[in-house]
């Protein structure tokens, strides 16, 4: 019980405020807007640059770590995928948007303040570890599906879809603010240390602006469309992933407690806005990706609880 009051709850009642104040019209969708613009644009991406920077690599960028999270979270998607084909009968681009919402968990919005909470700050280097190719390798293997899906037989070149592919990414402030982590980290660059107090003041700002602006954000969203592929893709996210991480961390690669913790985490948080972005991108499956977000977020509250108490 303490779990839940002292590590999940606040930052479930941030996002309600924004909820709150979003539905009393006392913030305006202009203004959600506007604040996740710069959450997401501006202070996650120097949040990442930072800790990036930081990041002892040798230490922290175990194959172990990255395998258990990311085996399960392709599994994950497959399974939603088929899923999506074979019961629901849903064409090919519909299906990779379903999948996607089974494969993006909201790792920094809600993984990183909630791992934060629970295991303290220095426990967070697994956690960006994976974030640190969570954007890249998501959002290319989705957008090289959906496009080979939307193309098929229209004779789209190999080199034209890498093009694409790779503008997709490095278009996206998330990549940039990490790219330029590692370039930081990688060649020893120095910067002042007025640079850093900065750095520091935006990064700050970064999880309550984005947990505000994310609770405005779901107001917008109302439980619509296919509930038997809602109910399908929320157990995916809240129980698979994080099942098949945990299954994968502790029995298959042995990972230490700080690395378990950060995958299952990580694994364990609802999809992110970036589901519904993607989605809404190729305008297709839409209405089930905004109701998986807004229901599978306000059942993560119970599941990350459960983890809490598994997790050693």
């Amino acid at each position: 019980m303490n779990a839940l009051l002292d590590v999940i709850l606040p930052v479930f009642l941030v996002i309600g405020f924004g909820y709150a104040a979003a539905r009393a019209r006392l913030f305006g969708p202009e203004a959600v807007d506007a604040l996740m613009r710069y959450a997401q644009n501006f202070a996650a991406p120097t949040l990442l640059f930072s800790s990036i920077a930081r990041l002892d690599l040798s230490a922290t960028y175990q194959p172990g770590l990255f395998l258990a999270f990311y085996l399960a979270a392709f599994t994950s998607f497959f399974t939603a995928f088929a899923a999506a084909i074979l019961v629901f009968r849903r064409p090919l681009t519909d299906a990779t948007a379903i999948g996607f919402v089974a494969l993006f968990s909201n790792s920094l919005l809600l993984g990183v303040p909630i791992t934060e909470r629970a295991y303290g700050a220095e426990a967070l280097a697994g956690n960006f570890a994976i974030i640190s190719i969570h954007s890249p390798v998501f959002y290319g293997f989705g957008i090289a599906l959906m496009e080979w899906a939307r193309t098929r037989g229209q004779g789209l070149s190999g080199a034209a879809l890498t093009r694409q592919i790779v503008k997709a990414i490095f278009s996206q402030p998330l990549v940039l603010g990490i790219t330029a982590g590692f370039a930081v980290n990688l060649s020893g660059l120095p910067l002042p240390d007025v640079a850093w107090s900065a750095v520091g003041l935006v990064a700050g700002t970064a999880i309550p602006t984005a947990l505000f602006g994310l609770g405005g954000v779901l107001l917008r969203y109302r439980p619509d469309g296919d509930f038997r592929i809602i109910a399908m893709l929320t157990t995916c996210s809240l129980v698979l992933h994080p099942a098949l991480t945990y299954g994968l961390g502790r029995f298959a690669f042995d990972l230490d407690t700080p690395a378990l913790r950060s995958a299952v985490m990580t694994a364990a948080m609802a999809p992110g806005v970036n589901a519904y972005i993607f989605a809404n991108l190729y305008g297709v499956g839409k209405r089930v990706a905004a109701s998986t977000v807004l229901i599978a977020t306000a059942l993560s509250i119970g599941t990350i609880w459960l983890w809490l108490q598994i997790l050693p």
